[in-house]
């Protein structure tokens, strides 16, 4: 999942400065959601690793 967002991050850079503020905001939001869900998977918290994910 990291690298997925690594890519999609690297792909987006500079790609749509064009692009409305909320646009970049969202696919930074979401970015930063994919990040965080992977940390917390790969945690070894023992109960699935998904909960309380959020970027907030």
């Amino acid at each position: 999942m990291c690298a997925l967002a690594a890519n999609i991050r690297a792909d987006a850079e500079g790609r749509y400065d064009g692009a409305e503020h909320g646009w970049q905001a969202g696919v930074e939001w979401t970015l930063l959601w994919i990040e965080n869900t992977a940390a917390h998977l790969t945690e070894g918290d023992g109960a699935g690793g998904r909960q309380g994910v959020s970027p907030e």
